[in-house]
């Protein structure tokens, strides 16, 4: 049977997918009273793993992130629980931007080769 009538999903802008995780979030923390910090611990401590073989893109990457959230350099090595609320909640819409950017990617993604003139 043939589903009729209005689109179940549409296409929405990167602003607007911002503004829709945005919210969930919002409603996530409400309704459900969701505690971020535990998993935001996990993964800036992931992200700052030595061992790990990418360790310094790592690295830069998570130094991206707490720039979009607009928290000094001189306070990106601090523990989670050493953040204020405002900056946790900067740091957590600054995922989402990214979150709904990385969504819009090419699906096949591959690195092209250099080719050096002869």
């Amino acid at each position: 049977m043939a589903i009729e009538g209005a689109a179940a999903a549409v296409p929405l802008s990167p602003g607007d997918r911002v503004h829709g995780l945005n919210h969930i979030a919002e409603l996530r923390a409400k309704v459900f009273g969701v505690n971020i910090e535990p998993e935001l611990e996990r993964f800036i401590s992931d992200m700052r793993n030595p061992r790990d073989k990418n360790h310094e893109q790592n690295t830069r990457a998570l130094a991206a992130i707490f720039f979009m959230a607009n928290i000094p350099a001189k306070r990106h090595n601090i523990n989670i629980d050493e953040l204020t609320d405002d900056e946790i909640k900067e740091l957590v819409k600054a995922m989402i931007q990214i979150k709904a950017a990385v969504s819009l990617f090419p699906k096949q993604l591959a690195v092209p080769l250099l080719v050096t003139p002869a």
